[in-house]
């Protein structure tokens, strides 16, 4: 056991400091501070800041060479009011770290504590702290960002906490295990008149009326099948707020949801050309936009091997569970650079679900996911 109960404790008070102070995508100032303070504490070989806007990295290198090995976890809360009750609740209204990002923040943490007790015997170990996942723009402004080029890894680890599964049951699969997915917002223009004749300008209302249900119709499949589409209208809004005015504008926001980022790319061709097609033949100018963009994530055969072996070494059950997820996860762009994988630490069959106003991490996850990524390490780079 690499922690004594004087570490689980230290651990356990971060991470509640953490959650007391949600700061949402883009936004993980202190955040960001806090996670370098407490790595600068483990005294790494290396440590980044500013990576993609508020990312940290710790570098832990092995006194031979040897591959890179990453371990990422995700910086930022959510714009939701949370609703715990907790002593160490929210002080910021309207967010929360409703999704655990606290506790994976705190795993990672965890295994610098390890690590600066023993270093791997070769190679290095790359503990990335991502900013803004929540959004889908975090990992793709850090591969952009140009001190990256010396942390690239060989293998690229992750894990998220899952409520549904039995607590500390890990879910693991090769292929992928979360879907693609991407905010479609579509603006209609047409002309705005007087509510007591409508006659005289162009309502974008019976375009939308009608686009609604039409691209709700595009879902098929579940996320186990390699087709499945699934598309959610998340938002609509016409004209002002307003009673003498017939609308003159609106817009249609919708979640676009496949398997796969091919399965996506068909999808956006099919919901644009309805769209174009209703603007058409109601007279009306549109202009579409994307948002929140996740590619699918995909689990390499030769990183989930890694992750069973130190699974199977820690003694932790695992399975391919409920996999793939309909949800999105931001780690998809690292398997760009390498083969990777994430896993699904299991928060409690009953217990509330990710992004609920009444979610709190597990504190019990923190020693079982750092004891297997350590594992990880150790089978790796010794």
């Amino acid at each position: 056991m690499p922690f004594s109960q004087e570490d689980l404790d230290q651990l356990a008070a971060l991470r509640r400091n953490l959650h007391r102070h949600p700061e949402v995508s883009g936004q993980e100032e202190w955040t960001a501070v806090r996670m370098t303070e407490t790595l600068k504490s483990c005294q790494p070989d290396k440590l980044v800041t500013g990576l993609g806007g508020h990312g940290v990295a710790a570098v832990f290198e092995g006194a031979e060479t040897g591959p890179a090995l990453l371990i990422r976890c995700e910086l930022d809360a959510l714009p939701i009011e949370e609703k715990t009750g907790l002593s160490y609740s929210s002080e910021f209204p309207g967010k929360g770290h409703l999704c655990g990002h606290d506790g994976h923040m705190t795993t990672l943490a965890g295994i610098a504590l390890a690590l600066h007790r023993q270093r791997p015997a070769k190679g290095r170990v790359v503990l990335l702290f991502q900013p803004a996942e929540e959004d889908g723009s975090g990992a793709a402004a850090v591969l952009a960002d140009p001190a990256f080029e010396d942390l690239h890894p060989d293998l690229a680890l992750s894990l998220h906490n899952l409520p549904g599964l039995p607590l500390g049951f890990a879910g693991l699969k090769t292929g992928p295990v979360n879907c693609a997915s991407r905010g479609l917002k579509l603006h209609f223009k047409g002309k705005t008149a007087h509510a007591s004749q409508p006659d005289t300008g162009i309502s974008p209302m019976p375009a939308i009326a009608a686009l609604m249900p039409a691209l709700s119709a595009l879902s098929k499949g579940t996320q186990a099948d390699a087709d499945f589409t699934l598309v959610t209208i998340t938002h609509a809004w016409l004209g002002k707020e307003a009673f003498g005015i017939a609308p003159g504008d609106g817009e249609i926001w919708a979640t676009l949801r496949t398997l796969t980022d091919d399965g996506m790319a068909s999808l956006c061709h099919t919901a644009e050309r309805l769209a174009e097609q209703s603007a058409r033949e109601h007279g009306l100018e549109l202009s579409f936009s994307y948002h929140d963009v996740f590619h699918h994530c995909e689990n390499a055969p030769e990183a989930v091997a890694v992750l069973e072996q130190a699974l199977s070494d820690e003694g932790v059950p695992f399975g391919p569970a409920d996999l793939p997820m309909r949800a999105s996860e931001d780690f998809g762009r690292f398997r760009t650079l390498c083969p990777a994988a994430m896993f699904f630490l299991g928060a409690g069959e009953d217990h509330p679900a990710l992004h609920n106003p009444d979610y709190d991490f597990p504190e019990q996850l923190i020693p079982v996911g750092a004891r297997v990524f350590l594992r990880a390490i150790r089978n790796q780079l010794g």
